[in-house]
């Protein structure tokens, strides 16, 4: 698995990728293979500005392990990838509070935790989306970081809600979504619904935004001509 990781970074380096998100798996690596990945990223000049982890990384011995091998990494931000089931509000305020107890850990080394939403965050719930839940209930130093197109997906505006939250979006995954039920979230980076001028307009005037992150749910192509067609996409919309 760390080879094949391997791999696929010098892939999307050659291609000009200029930052990486690690998942799950990586809060398994030992201290030399995270210190062999961080020698790598900058043999390649590519970064590692965020991991994406499980909910039971935030708390004992399991956030300390993923502070040091972030720390590694380069990496600013640990960012929850999901909740578990979350049945009510006050479930999600105790998401909320496991975030900003573990930012308040981590600040002083030089890290932030962060939120990666699903459709399930912006679905109300008991009368109320559960992401405005966790911005209100999360401190600044909490990122939320937007996945664009399952915020869409759900008739949500990813541009309100930039907007509404100045300065929390420090990230984003660029995701789009068709509403042809065939295609969904298989529609390539600028096949979509999603207003991309506008969205990237917001998040760099407002959101607060430092990096995004091109995502992508399967395709009608191999992975790695995915990955190259959405960055070609994506400097096309961006510029």
């Amino acid at each position: 698995m760390h080879k094949d990781q391997m791999a696929a970074v010098r892939a999307v380096a050659k291609m000009g990728y200029q930052c990486v998100e690690f998942f799950g798996p990586y809060i398994q690596w030992t201290p030399q293979q995270a210190k062999d990945m961080r020698a790598l990223l900058d043999e390649l000049n590519i970064r590692c500005y965020s991991t994406h982890n499980g909910e039971n990384a935030f708390t004992g011995d399991r956030l300390e392990h993923a502070t040091e091998i972030n720390l590694t990494l380069g990496s600013k931000y640990i960012v929850m990838a999901s909740a578990n089931r979350v049945t009510n509000l006050d479930g999600w305020k105790a998401v909320a509070e496991k975030l900003t107890q573990a930012a308040e850990k981590i600040k002083p080394r030089g890290l932030r935790t962060g939120y990666h939403n699903h459709q399930a965050e912006f679905t109300p719930l008991e009368g109320q989306r559960p992401m405005e839940v966790l911005a209100a209930n999360t401190s600044k130093d909490v990122m939320l970081q937007l996945d664009v197109g399952h915020c869409i997906e759900t008739g949500a505006d990813p541009v309100a809600w930039i907007n509404q939250n100045p300065g929390r979006i420090q990230s984003l995954h660029l995701k789009d979504w068709s509403r042809d039920p065939d295609v969904g979230f298989k529609a390539l980076l600028g096949e979509g619904v999603v207003p991309w001028k506008k969205v990237f307009e917001a998040a760099e005037k407002t959101g607060g935004a430092e990096f995004y992150l091109i995502e992508q749910e399967g395709s009608r192509y191999s992975e790695m001509e995915t990955a190259e067609r959405c960055l070609a996409a994506y400097k096309k919309l961006h510029g």
